[in-house]
Protein backbone atom coordinates (compact mmCIF):
# COMPACT_ATOMS: atom_id res chain seq x y z
CA UNK A 1 0.00 0.00 0.00
CA UNK A 2 0.91 3.37 -1.10
CA UNK A 3 2.58 6.05 1.70
CA UNK A 4 2.56 9.66 1.76
CA UNK A 5 3.55 12.38 2.93
CA UNK A 6 2.26 16.31 2.88
CA UNK A 7 4.04 19.27 4.02
CA UNK A 8 3.15 22.54 3.83
CA UNK A 9 4.83 25.64 2.54
CA UNK A 10 5.13 28.90 1.48
CA UNK A 11 3.27 28.27 -2.10
CA UNK A 12 0.96 25.58 -1.40
CA UNK A 13 1.72 21.67 -0.55
CA UNK A 14 4.38 19.29 -1.00
CA UNK A 15 3.03 15.76 -1.42
CA UNK A 16 5.67 12.70 -1.60
CA UNK A 17 4.13 9.21 -2.10
CA UNK A 18 5.93 5.78 -1.90
CA UNK A 19 6.00 2.79 -2.13
CA UNK A 20 3.71 2.44 -4.66
CA UNK A 21 4.03 -1.35 -5.82
CA UNK A 22 4.76 -0.79 -9.35
CA UNK A 23 1.00 1.47 -9.48
CA UNK A 24 2.23 5.00 -9.99
CA UNK A 25 0.91 5.07 -13.42
CA UNK A 26 -2.49 4.24 -11.98
CA UNK A 27 -1.95 6.28 -9.34
CA UNK A 28 -0.91 9.71 -12.15
CA UNK A 29 -3.98 8.97 -13.89
CA UNK A 30 -5.90 9.03 -10.87
CA UNK A 31 -4.18 12.86 -9.90
CA UNK A 32 -5.00 13.87 -13.19
CA UNK A 33 -8.78 12.98 -13.38
CA UNK A 34 -8.76 14.38 -9.88
CA UNK A 35 -7.07 18.08 -11.18
CA UNK A 36 -9.24 18.10 -14.25
CA UNK A 37 -12.66 17.54 -12.12
CA UNK A 38 -13.39 14.37 -13.19
CA UNK A 39 -12.90 11.98 -9.92
CA UNK A 40 -14.88 11.11 -7.29
CA UNK A 41 -13.09 11.91 -4.30
CA UNK A 42 -14.37 13.36 -1.66
CA UNK A 43 -13.49 16.92 -1.50
CA UNK A 44 -13.52 19.42 -4.01
CA UNK A 45 -10.06 20.81 -3.30
CA UNK A 46 -8.91 20.59 -7.21
CA UNK A 47 -11.40 23.76 -7.73
CA UNK A 48 -8.64 25.75 -5.71
CA UNK A 49 -5.68 24.69 -7.58
CA UNK A 50 -3.75 26.38 -9.89
CA UNK A 51 -1.15 24.11 -10.80
CA UNK A 52 0.66 21.27 -10.07
CA UNK A 53 3.95 20.14 -10.82
CA UNK A 54 4.98 16.11 -11.39
CA UNK A 55 8.10 14.58 -10.50
CA UNK A 56 8.31 10.85 -10.62
CA UNK A 57 10.54 7.92 -10.28
CA UNK A 58 10.28 4.17 -10.04
CA UNK A 59 8.72 4.11 -6.51
CA UNK A 60 7.91 8.46 -5.55
CA UNK A 61 6.00 10.71 -7.14
CA UNK A 62 6.30 13.91 -6.12
CA UNK A 63 3.92 16.50 -6.53
CA UNK A 64 4.12 20.51 -5.85
CA UNK A 65 0.45 21.61 -5.73
CA UNK A 66 0.14 25.75 -5.59
CA UNK A 67 -3.18 26.94 -4.69
CA UNK A 68 -5.19 30.32 -6.93
CA UNK A 69 -5.00 33.34 -5.71
CA UNK A 70 -6.52 34.38 -2.88
CA UNK A 71 -7.43 30.15 -2.15
CA UNK A 72 -5.52 27.83 0.56
CA UNK A 73 -5.24 24.75 0.08
CA UNK A 74 -6.31 22.43 2.80
CA UNK A 75 -3.90 19.48 3.66
CA UNK A 76 -6.42 17.61 5.51
CA UNK A 77 -9.05 17.58 2.60
CA UNK A 78 -5.90 16.49 -0.26
CA UNK A 79 -4.99 13.89 2.76
CA UNK A 80 -8.91 12.77 2.32
CA UNK A 81 -8.01 12.76 -1.61
CA UNK A 82 -4.80 10.92 -1.27
CA UNK A 83 -6.91 8.07 1.07
CA UNK A 84 -9.70 7.18 -1.34
CA UNK A 85 -7.30 7.16 -4.25
CA UNK A 86 -5.44 4.78 -2.65
CA UNK A 87 -7.94 2.77 -0.94
CA UNK A 88 -9.56 2.73 -4.74
CA UNK A 89 -6.44 1.41 -6.30
CA UNK A 90 -5.60 -1.05 -3.75
CA UNK A 91 -9.29 -2.84 -4.06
Amino acid sequence: MAHYRIKEGESGLAVEVTALAGRGEELMQAIGACQAGECSCPTDEYQKLASLEVDQSADVIKLSLVAKPGQTLVASEIAACLDYTIKKLDQ
